[in-house]
């Protein structure tokens, strides 16, 4: 065994998370205080999430020169994402009708509480494809960093590194100062993660002394049904698609291990998005690639919520008695393909996407029955963002192969020699 394993980040995060499920068991009043460091530890790297983005990119594309080449990627990204979330989609469609998850609670809709939900169904009254497109365009140069919109800082990225390539020498001074930038960048990250004990450790406290694990057993089937859906999709759909392109995904798993722990203890696929990009550019990965995939894909390949957000569509009806069928369950797949692309990956989001996505359905499934959900969603967060942020991986380096832009000695060299950063 290593000597000082204690010291990596990897150990550090799983010990934090067993203390704090521990600690959420024991003394739930105390536990459930403890969101704030979660909190906390998660606005840390949102701070410089956007800066990170907006730096990969644009030296990414500068080296890159070719700006036919930066639009082929995203047009082969945006296809490999339709592709995998319609997948997602369709698997969470054939568990949710195979397991049942809410047959036979019968609960009436009248007895659902609405106002649980009714901050829910606000925000995703103002969300639609129209709103998702407008919103892509930010205020301000500076409001693009500072509203934490991802795609907004991905569309300055972009704008800037078209002129930037287009500016000649003086262009190339630019770039320079830049890089250096992302260098001190990529150093406020490393020390920010050396507080992501304690941001697991208070997060994993809160959601157990909250909620406690009497809510997780009476809506236990349904969070096996999730857990089970996310881990197939991992494991086999991924699986096949990595095995494809050319990489073990168990190896990629292993390198990204830090991250996934990071991001079960956040229940946050943000918390791990800097991280991320390291390590698939450690992979061989091209850092212009790099940047425009994950960002991009953190809005538009969102795996693990499209599954559930079709089992928790699914999961109300049948606990509320209403039948779907075939054309119902088809029409719900064509909402989600829509509703699901808009979802961020920061905890509570789904419940706007669904719903939005209930509302769409035209008063089929009750949308007051969000609230069933309401005490286990926190529990089934953890699938999901685990899910999105394998799914990302993965779609980085298949993309970046299909382009030419992986070096396969330097991946296999990584993957063989597992993660060893703290």
């Amino acid at each position: 065994m290593r000597e000082n394993w204690w010291k990596s980040l990897y150990a550090q995060v799983l010990i934090a998370i067993a203390a704090g499920i521990v600690l959420g068991i024991v003394n739930p009043s105390f536990a459930a205080q403890l969101k704030p460091l979660g909190e906390a530890f998660i606005a840390l790297v949102k701070m410089v999430i956007g800066p990170v983005i907006f730096l990969t990119v644009v030296v990414g594309m500068a080296k890159m020169g070719d700006l036919r080449h930066v639009g082929r990627i995203g047009v082969k990204a945006l296809l490999y994402f339709e592709l995998m979330t319609s997948v997602a989609l369709v698997l969470g469609l054939i568990i949710v009708n195979v397991m049942k998850p809410g047959a036979g609670m019968h609960i009436d809709p009248a007895t659902l509480d609405p106002a649980a939900i009714a901050e829910y169904q606000q925000k995703a009254a103002a969300s639609g494809v129209v709103g998702f497109l407008t919103d892509i365009i930010p205020k301000t140069f500076l409001s693009a960093f500072t509203d934490g919109n991802l795609l907004q800082v991905l569309l300055i990225a972009l704008l800037f590194g078209v002129a930037l390539t287009r500016s000649g020498a003086t262009g190339r001074k630019v770039l320079d100062g830049l890089e250096q930038l992302g260098a001190v960048f990529f150093g406020i990250v490393n020390l920010i993660m050396r507080f992501a004990p304690l941001g697991a450790l208070g997060a994993m406290a809160f959601t157990v002394g909250k909620y406690g694990v009497a809510t997780l057993l009476s809506l236990g089937w349904l969070l096996l049904s999730v857990y089970v859906t996310c881990a197939l999709f991992v494991l086999v759909v991924l699986a096949i698609v990595a095995y494809l392109s050319g990489f073990s995904l168990w190896k990629f798993l292993r390198h990204i291990r830090a991250e996934l722990l990071l991001v079960l203890g956040t229940s946050s696929s943000e918390s791990a998005l800097p991280r991320l990009i390291e390590r698939l550019e450690e992979l061989g990965c091209d850092r212009g690639a790099v940047g425009l995939i994950v960002p991009t894909g953190y809005s538009f390949n969102l795996d693990g919520t499209c599954i559930y957000l079709t089992m928790a569509a699914v999961f109300i009806a049948q606990a509320t008695d209403v039948p779907l069928g075939l054309g119902d369950q088809l029409v719900l797949l064509g909402v989600l393909l829509l509703t699901s692309k808009g979802a961020a990956g920061v905890t509570g989001s789904g419940f706007i996407t669904l719903a939005a996505t209930l509302a769409a359905l035209h008063g089929k499934v009750p949308v007051a029955g969000v609230a069933l959900i309401l005490g286990v969603d926190r529990f089934m967060s953890e699938a999901r963002a685990i899910t999105n942020i394998i799914g990302n991986g993965v779609a980085t380096l298949v993309v970046s192969r299909w382009e030419g832009l992986r070096d396969d000695e330097k991946m296999r060299a990584a993957l063989d020699a597992g993660s060893t950063a703290a």
